[in-house]
This record gives structure tokens, C-alpha cells and sequence, in this order.
């Protein structure tokens, strides 16, 4: 009898980022790109926030989104998907938390605490970044930690999260009357 090995299937949320060029379309580039990954199953997606930079300030407004996926690669292996979808959207890294046409990053990956050279897990600064939480919460409105805190209880203890707007709809749905054109 031949067994048939199944590989795992992994729940694991990633934040999309972008501030240069078509911000809108480089989302919706990687986007489509996760969706044609046969070991990537995109099972939800927040609407499109838009934030002013965190960190390197001398740069344009990012737009953001969180998407909820199953995948049976690795943690290290959709890291280096994410980085290839990176690269071929044309993103440099020149200036730490600088402008990039797109950026991925996991936030989380199962329930695992994932502590490597190249990749950590839960995302180190996700818990204080409204731009990360506020989408997050969307698509995962009941979702609580390792640590026994809900989503709710981290975004009341963001400080930044005025200044994260929704920009569109997860229904298409222009939220703020903005347009890359």
C-alpha cells in the first residue's frame, strides 16, 4: 500500500505594507501572487489602512492590510516566498523602516514562538503598531495570544491608533475618498 504523506496545514497571519509608487496595486500585486502559490491558501483579507511612517519618518503614508492564510511550507520557507515576492515587487532595503514598494512580514505562524537569526515569531513589534493590530483585529476579532491577552486588550494599549484610518473596504469600497491616480 502506498501512504500518502500529508503535509501540515499552518495557520499564520501576514501584514502587507507599501508607501512608494502604486501603493494600492503593489498590495494587490503580492496579493495575487500569494493566492497562485499552490501551498497557500489565502482565507482572509482586512480592508486597506492607511498610516503615516513608523520609525523613519522623512517618507510617504503606507497603506497596509493583514491577511489570514493556510500554507504547508515551513515558517522558513514562506519567509523566503515572502522575500521573493519582495523582491520581484522591487523592494530595496536601504534605509531601516525606510520607504519600500512592498513589504510582507509573518506575524504569526500557528501558535509557534519562533526565535531564529532570520525570522521571529510572533512578529517582535506587532503587539505595538496600530497599523499591524487594527487590520488584525478585523479579520480576527476574537483572537487571543499565547500570553492569555485578547486583541482587543493590545489595541487599548496602543497610543498610535488615531492615526490609523481605513482607506478601503475589504468589500472594494473607497473609505476615504483617496485614489493612487
Amino acid at each position: 500500500m502506498d501512504k500518502v504523506l500529508k503535509k501540515r496545514v499552518n495557520e499564520v497571519y501576514i501584514s502587507l505594507g507599501s508607501n512608494m509608487e502604486d501603493r494600492e496595486g503593489n498590495l494587490y500585486t503580492a496579493l495575487e501572487q500569494l493566492k497562485r502559490e499552490s501551498q497557500i491558501q489565502v482565507m482572509k483579507v482586512s480592508s486597506i489602512y492607511e498610516t503615516a511612517p513608523v520609525g523613519y519618518t522623512d517618507q510617504s503614508s503606507f497603506l497596509n492590510l493583514v491577511i489570514k492564510l493556510e500554507t504547508t511550507f515551513s515558517p522558513l520557507e514562506l519567509l523566503d516566498k515572502l522575500q521573493e515576492i519582495e523582491q520581484f515587487g522591487g523592494r530595496k532595503r536601504v534605509i531601516r523602516w525606510g520607504p519600500r514598494t512592498i513589504d510582507l512580514d509573518i506575524l504569526l505562524f500557528n501558535h509557534e514562538n519562533i526565535n531564529l537569526e532570520q525570522l521571529h515569531v510572533p512578529h517582535p513589534r506587532m503587539f505595538e503598531r496600530g497599523f499591524v493590530l487594527i487590520p488584525f483585529r478585523e479579520i480576527a476579532p476574537n483572537y487571543t495570544f499565547n500570553d492569555g491577552t485578547t486583541i482587543e486588550q493590545y489595541i487599548d494599549q496602543l497610543t498610535d491608533k488615531e492615526g490609523v484610518q481605513k482607506w478601503k473596504s475589504s468589500s472594494g469600497e473607497d473609505a476615504s475618498g483617496h485614489s493612487e491616480n
